[in-house]
């Protein structure tokens, strides 16, 4: 089988986004000024090389402050967002910390503030115990927003229990399509609702799943590469299965490549999420290569140049 050449579809724009080079490029800025060690609370972006990269310049990754052991050390907050508690309970154990959290999450941070000063009800549509979704409702008093994770979630909110004005916010890394069908129901259920100006789900989520939607019925078989914790790694599986290829297959650190289900196949996609590094995806092609003929070509939907500044004490 190895004679027979199989196309292999590239998916564009893949891979790392702005708000996770910015992350990576702060604990790395940090460890440079102010010396190994640092610590990160939770994983600075949901990938396993990524983190095992930064743990062998200087990084210690802890889920909690009080795990830190070296109180004289910076810690920095995780690209996902920290509840308001988080910088809190920094500044009372007197710990100097960076903030890595993405500028999308943070502008949905924002929205939420000014909707509870204005008096709305809010609904925050994401997926339970996401690190993002617990900061964003970590922003306000326990109780301000109600998460909604379905569309039952949505069918089951009863119109007499809301006494003020409704808002939506969402989490940043959401399926784009699943997102929309929330959306039109809430907007139907409640005509009034108020939506965020510019919406919430990020470019590079938008992007990535466009690239996916665009190979993916061409495909026997699709490859995203990236974390079983990433959910936006996730959604480009379901995705991918949505647009017309029913064999999409997270590829994260521990599966083993397929080959023999890569002979069955004439085209094969490839994409990445945005916490991926793109030197996994060459890693999976050079193996394919070794074992199979394979012709490449990459479909771009977007070209990407967002670039996020860092925080003012690293510059």
């Amino acid at each position: 089988m190895k004679n027979k050449e199989i196309k292999i579809l590239l998916a564009s724009p893949r891979g790392f986004c702005a708000g996770v080079d910015r992350a990576i490029e702060i604990v790395k800025k940090s460890i440079n000024k102010y010396g190994a060690p640092v610590y990160v609370r939770h994983e600075i972006v949901h990938n396993k090389h990524v983190v095992e990269s930064l743990k062998k310049i200087g990084a210690i990754f802890v889920e909690e402050l009080e795990e830190i052991e070296d109180k004289t050390r910076p810690v920095i907050f995780s690209a996902h967002g920290v509840p308001k508690s988080v910088p809190q309970e920094a500044k009372l154990k007197n710990l100097s910390f960076v903030d890595a959290t993405c500028p999308l999450v943070s502008k949905v941070h924002r929205e939420s503030e000014q909707l509870h000063k204005k008096g709305f009800e809010i609904l925050l549509i994401g997926h339970k115990n996401h690190p993002e979704v617990i900061g964003t409702m970590g922003q306000l008093p326990p109780g301000s927003i109600k998460l909604i994770e379905t569309k039952k979630d949505a069918e089951a909110l009863e119109i007499n229990k809301f006494k003020k004005p409704l808002a939506y916010i969402t989490q940043t890394t959401l399926s784009v399509d699943d997102t929309a069908e929330i959306i039109d129901y809430l907007k139907k259920k409640f005509p009034n609702i108020k939506g965020p100006i510019k919406e919430d789900i990020c470019y590079a989520t938008t992007n990535r799943q466009a690239a996916v939607k665009k190979i993916a019925s061409r495909c026997d078989i699709f490859f995203v590469v990236g974390s079983r914790n990433s959910s936006n790694s996730v959604r480009l599986v379901e995705v991918a299965k949505k647009a017309g290829c029913k064999n999409s297959q997270l590829m994260h650190s521990e599966k083993e490549i397929p080959f023999e289900e890569i002979s069955n196949s004439n085209t094969i996609g490839i994409s990445s999420g945005a916490s991926a590094p793109e030197k996994l995806v060459q890693t999976l092609l050079d193996n394919i290569k070794k074992e199979r003929k394979v012709s490449i070509e990459e479909v771009v939907v977007a070209e990407e140049k967002v670039v996020f500044k860092l925080p003012k004490e690293l510059n």
